[in-house]
């Protein structure tokens, strides 16, 4: 099993304020915190130290998710000059005054951006990306930057310069990648909400994973200009928010036409949608959706994530969808041969890294000074292998993107679809080095079509899973539209037990707990101290007499339960509890499991009282 490991220490050089309130932020959606905000109970300076408590108690510490890279040494000076202007009575909108963590390949001028890569350590963008100065313009604070996986390479997140992330629903596990710090500080409440970049499900992974709302917007809705380019023709920019009105304000901030960006040409003679004007609960009643049967998995370990889409699915019908199972024949044939990546990812870092003042100019400077993650090298020299982006094979890729999309829309019209549905994983986030099987990123990566990722549901052992919808181009704010309906009907949203409120400003105490079970011929009395943030239950058991076995079993109600594991008696010991048995231990479900020697057949419980 691998850990989390830290990565650059000195982010953290900047120690937040004594807390002298509750938790403010934990959970809190954008406009809880400009209701405090207008109602005097909370200022702009309030929310970042609140969530500099946070970042302090959970990052590095707690369950050490370590998905802030770097914090802005700024934020609270940029906090007070918002506060300055609210006073003055200019509010510039629901954004104002509201702190966001930024991917590390988002281009800021007060900060480095390095795209996780130590290779980009020092390199210092002289301007905002399109869409920092955006959020900048409306407002938002600048917190931090979040871990990724190096260079977007992958969807683990695991990088040169930031280190493993963790999942915090369950540290052993994975974040999705490649925005998975951005995921993990957004589904922690290390900020209000985080951005991310989608070349092949980088938002939307890292949002089905950490119980998440993610849109990958149709390419050209929103810039891309300033982002550390992974592949031009498939990279997009957005949010990844706890709540769908929040991806709707971020997402009315920072779309828009860019001179800088060609791609946004597609919005040539349309007028910008309007994300949150167009919320509705009844949004589902009468949509029409295709459920994709051949992107549900067939395998064993699939089973699990189908159950909960479909229940996810069902939900939806229960709102008024129709809902039709398909299968559109010859697309994947197409689809799985029109990725890009491995042709514009070596020429686009050349390109972005020309104008920078780092050392590394290229893919193969990186490789050759050795300033990469291991877990990378094989992806990176198989992509520097790469001859020249001018070929027959790109030209077809390229070619393959249009058919495509065109199968997709002409399929959704004659069929009067509003959605295609389908699942982000068929499976859970894998365990930390294992990698992560199960993704359907392609569809939505190659055909430029938006795709959202909503939580559909949990599985037994406490992880996320999440459903996608695909629509017809420049359809994204209908797809946030029918999110909005599935979120206010059925309240997915479940935060994530590793990381819960702060108590002045600090983790929570542990939890303390005893348990005593009398036999025939033994007895045993134990302590126990359960610590949430690192799922960590301590216990210290004395025994007499003839004692054969300690057990801390399930022991609902009254109503026996298994044993879930095996204790020792003397000194101090340490396991390491999973989601469900934290939720019984909270609920005073869990017993110790005391048998003698004499009553083999028996077992004498005592349930752990707090």
């Amino acid at each position: 099993m691998f850990a989390c490991f830290l990565g650059a220490v000195s982010a953290f050089a900047q120690k937040p304020a004594p807390s002298v309130r509750g938790d403010l932020v934990y959970e809190r959606s954008i406009m809880d915190l400009q209701t405090a905000m207008t109602s005097g109970t909370a200022t702009s300076a309030d929310l970042v130290t609140a969530y500099l408590e946070r970042i302090a108690a959970y990052d590095h510490n707690g369950p050490a998710l370590n998905a802030v890279i770097r914090l802005n040494p700024n934020a609270l000076k940029d906090a007070a000059v918002l506060d300055k202007e609210r006073r003055a009575g200019h509010v510039r909108g629901p954004l104002h005054g509201i702190p966001v963590i930024l991917k590390d390949n988002y281009g800021t001028r007060d900060m480095p951006t390095s795209a996780g890569s130590i290779a980009l350590a020092g390199n210092q963008p002289a301007a905002d990306a399109f869409q920092v100065r955006r959020l900048r313009d409306a407002g938002a604070v600048i917190i931090g930057k979040a871990n990724m996986h190096e260079l977007a390479a992958g969807i683990t997140s695991i990088s040169s310069l930031g280190g493993q992330t963790c999942n915090p629903y369950d540290p052993d596990r994975n974040p999705g990648g490649s925005s998975g710090g951005s995921g993990a500080a957004a589904a922690a409440s290390f900020a209000t909400f985080t951005m991310g970049s989608d070349t092949c499900g980088s938002i939307r992974i890292p949002s089905a994973v950490q119980n998440l709302f993610g849109l990958r917007p149709t390419k050209g809705l929103s810039s891309i200009a300033g982002i550390v380019p992974l592949a031009h023709t498939q990279d997009v920019g957005g949010p990844l928010t706890r709540t769908v009105r929040d991806l709707a304000i971020v997402l009315d901030a920072t779309v828009g036409p860019d001179p800088a960006d060609s791609a946004t040409r597609i919005l040539d003679g349309h007028s910008l949608p309007h994300f949150v004007e167009l919320l509705d609960t009844t949004s589902l009643r009468g949509a029409r959706f295709a459920v994709i049967t051949s992107y549900l998995g067939s395998e064993a370990d699939d089973a699990e994530g189908t159950r909960i889409i479909r229940a996810a699915i069902e939900k939806m019908r229960a709102r008024g969808a129709d809902i039709v199972d398909v299968t559109l024949p010859g697309l994947d044939t197409v689809v799985n041969r029109a990725s890009v990546i491995e042709f514009e990812f070596k020429y686009d870092l050349i390109g972005y890294l020309a104008n920078s003042s780092i050392p590394s100019k290229s893919l193969a400077d990186i490789l050759d000074r050795g300033l990469y993650a291991s877990a990378l090298e094989q992806t990176f020299r198989r992509r520097d292998s790469t001859g020249s982006r001018d070929n027959e094979p790109y030209r077809a890729a390229l070619a393959r993107r249009v058919i495509a999309r065109d199968m997709v829309v002409a399929f959704l019209d004659a069929n009067k679809f509003d959605a295609l549905i389908y699942p982000t994983l068929t499976r859970k986030a894998a365990l930390i080095g294992e990698p992560q099987r199960g993704t359907t990123c392609t569809l939505s990566a190659v055909t430029g079509l938006p795709a959202l990722t909503m939580p559909a549901g949990f599985t037994p052992d406490g992880l996320p899973i999440g459903v996608e919808l695909l629509g017809r181009p420049l359809a994204d704010a209908r797809l946030v539209a029918f999110a909005y309906d599935y979120e206010q009907a059925t309240h997915p949203r479940r935060a994530p037990s590793t990381t819960p409120a702060l108590v002045n400003g600090h983790a929570p105490a542990p939890m303390t707990f005893a348990a005593a079970a009398r036999g025939k011929t033994g007895t045993a009395r134990g302590t126990f101290t359960f610590d949430p943030g690192r799922r960590a239950l301590g216990y210290s058991i004395r025994t007499s007499g003839n004692v054969s076995a300690l057990n801390l079993v399930r022991d609902s109600a009254g109503k026996h339960g298994p044993v879930l594991r095996q204790l020792v008696a003397n000194g101090t010991h340490v396991i390491t509890l999973g989601e469900i048995e934290r939720r019984d231990l909270l609920s005073g479900w869990l017993a110790l499991g005391l048998s003698t020697r004499d009553e083999p057949a028996a077992m004498i419980r005592s349930v752990l009282k707090h």
